[in-house]
């Protein structure tokens, strides 16, 4: 499995990351599987947070045995410094480790939340103590509107961002999605890049799911290979992987065999998905 450096953190990441959101709803044996199938596989980089469902706690008991050698970012909701604070103590307790590599703020959509996060008695404050004392490395920023993530940039000194980038959001580009300036900000500062939803299609287009993913993901080995492909030939760190362990061997597989597009590919790719109806956008 290639790396990549993460960017100011220095942390040689792996270009596919275990995504904790996998293990909703799934039993510590299934959990287990799906780790052991990761590590198998070279990926040293842990995306999780206390929001989706049992990933925490079914984490926890293989984190506690081999904490060494993965990079663990963990997330937060919270707003408040006091609420924050208390959160990131239960994940440490839930996940059984020490300290986290990476803590970001997760889901800042919108400006007012951001100043939020950043001001008086805010969720930042937390964090900083928090780093202060040993239980946070890095600090970083989640969401889902780019150009949020730009002012956060702006604003403080953020070590990481995560946000989303694939081949259909890139067919419908418009101010609320586009991704290619944050892209050019955290080249400039050095920030790494975590892209979610490399392989989405669509938003479900009906009651029936068949995985367990909040959109309709491509599910055939060669369209997951351009998705992913494409989202990794952005220059982008790492893509934490799909949210039903159904699809994981064919993304690891993908990842593996992962080659950076040249433009022309690129753009079939693109041309390819824009039919689809983007998972974010203004409309």
């Amino acid at each position: 499995m290639e790396k990549k450096r993460l960017g100011k953190t220095g942390h040689m990441s792996s270009i596919v990351a275990l995504g904790g959101a996998a293990f909703w709803r799934v039993t510590q044996a299934e959990a287990e599987v799906g780790i052991e199938l990761a590590v198998s596989h070279g990926i040293n980089h842990i995306d999780v947070a206390p929001s989706y469902g049992q990933a925490e706690m079914r984490l926890g008991p293989w984190l506690e045995k081999h904490r060494k050698g993965m990079f663990i970012a963990c997330k937060t909701q919270e707003r408040s410094k006091a609420r924050a604070w208390e959160e990131l103590k239960r994940s440490l307790e839930r996940l059984q480790v020490d300290y986290f590599d990476l803590y970001q703020f997760h889901g800042v959509n919108d400006l007012e939340t951001l100043y939020l996060v950043l001001g008086t008695e805010g969720a930042l404050e937390a964090v900083l103590e928090a780093r202060q004392q040993g239980l946070v490395k890095y600090i970083g920023i989640t969401g889902h509107r780019p150009f949020v993530h730009v002012e956060a940039l702006n604003r403080f000194d953020f070590d990481t961002v995560l946000f989303p980038l694939n081949r259909v959001l890139a067919a419908h580009r418009d101010d609320y999605n586009d991704f290619t300036t944050l892209l050019k900000v955290t080249e400039k500062k050095d920030v790494g890049t975590i892209a979610i939803k490399a392989i989405t299609k669509r938003p479900w287009e009906g009651p029936m799911h068949a995985y367990q993913t909040w959109y309709e993901p491509f599910d055939d080995q060669a369209d997951i290979d351009k998705s992913l492909w494409y989202t990794l030939s952005q220059g982008v760190t790492t893509a934490p992987m799909s949210g039903d362990l159904r699809l994981w061997p064919m993304i690891i597989d993908a990842a593996e065999r992962f080659r950076p597009m040249d433009a022309r590919e690129q753009a079939e790719a693109v041309a390819q998905v824009r039919r689809y109806r983007p998972l974010f956008s203004r409309a």
